[in-house]
């Protein structure tokens, strides 16, 4: 990974762009995607993609997902303390103890999810059960509600994890937002790489980054009924089951460092996924399986079935410790799914058609 994408990367995991206010990294991915790409778009709520003009009008879009987890405040008490509620997956049994970032109209402020002590708890420890998130309460140094007000702060703006990302050994990168912030990079970057090459492929590359995929794949679904792409990959993050307590009978067998995952299943056209093995087996990159037989949990579920139907597969990455600040990824499966993706645009034919025959 070369500086200038490694600063791209890490500005993209530092700036907050919670669910349904993705806007700031949303500047942030068009600004780096700018650089080498046609054309650059977004619609009314925020979806952004770049496009790549190849050889024909035919045109294949990757798709990943702009927003992270989050909070909202719900209430602020007379004594200035704030409540909170859920912004997408959010887990509330990992909050007390955390520092947010919370995004108000004077810009950031900092506050604390209060954990009381545990001397103070030990008469309860032993029917002690995890805080739902009505329990949790958010600490801003206000002494009342005026002077909550008084920082920029009401009801209903948002907030993040303070935690920033870095790397462990053996190539780990560790963080929040990691999902899907990884898929925003990695598909820029098959752009850049594309873009740099003497050759243009033979489709039009779309990279859809697209907002609102924690609460639903609704970015997604808006965007696609507007590009129609002939055929789709979307790429987002996927469990890493190989750490302590997960078992492969129920959850699968899906290893960091073991290359990205390619699904199986209603959303995945059996041509693409056909494709993108037949593509990782040519350029002898190291892909995993995964089923996902009655929904993928992913944009994919969105926009395999936006009007008359795309083509799509998904492609996703390994990830540990998903929706919390640690959140654990393998570089060398970044670059792998670089090369898988760029590849399969590569090996689209302006003749290829991805429609199923009697």
């Amino acid at each position: 990974m070369k500086s200038e994408e490694k600063n791209f990367l890490l500005e993209l995991l530092q700036t907050p762009s919670p669910t349904g206010f993705e806007m700031p990294g949303q500047r942030v991915w068009a600004n780096y995607t700018r650089k080498f790409a046609n054309e650059v778009t977004c619609d009314s709520y925020g979806s952004t993609w770049s496009i790549l003009k190849g050889n024909s009008e035919r045109t294949v879009m990757l798709e990943a997902h702009a927003d992270e987890i989050g909070y909202m405040i719900k209430h602020i008490d007379d004594n200035g303390f704030l409540r909170i509620d859920r912004v997408g997956g959010s887990d509330s049994a990992t909050g007390r103890g955390r520092r947010l970032r919370i995004l108000g109209d004077k810009g950031e402020v900092t506050g604390i999810i209060g954990n009381t002590a545990v001397h103070l708890r030990r008469d309860e420890l032993g029917s002690e059960k995890a805080p739902a998130v009505h329990d949790l309460w958010v600490d801003v140094g206000a002494c009342n509600a005026k002077e909550v007000k008084e920082m920029g702060l009401r009801v209903g703006h948002v907030a993040v994890y303070h935690d920033g990302p870095f790397e462990m050994a053996n190539k780990r990168l560790v963080g929040r937002a990691l999902d899907n912030r990884l898929g925003s990079y990695i598909i820029a970057q098959v752009m850049k790489k594309l873009a740099a090459q003497k050759k243009r492929p033979d489709f039009t590359l779309i990279c859809l980054n697209a907002v609102q995929e924690e609460i639903g794949g609704n970015g997604a679904m808006m965007a696609t009924h507007r590009l129609m792409p002939d055929v789709c990959a979307c790429l987002d993050v996927t469990h890493a089951t190989d750490t302590p307590g997960l078992d492969y009978a129920k959850f699968g067998k899906v290893t960091l460092g073991g290359g990205p995952s390619l699904s199986h299943g209603t959303s995945n056209h059996p041509l693409v996924v056909e494709r993108l093995m037949k593509v990782a087996k040519a350029e002898k990159i190291e892909i995993q399986h995964e089923a996902t037989s009655r929904f993928s949990g992913t944009d994919t579920d969105e926009i395999f079935r936006t009007r008359v139907g795309v083509p799509s597969a998904l492609v996703s990455l390994p990830l540990r410790c998903m929706h919390s600040v640690v959140e654990t990824a393998h570089l060398d499966d970044v670059e792998a799914t670089i090369s898988l993706l760029s590849a399969f645009v590569c090996s689209l034919k302006t003749k290829d058609r991805f429609h199923q025959t009697l």
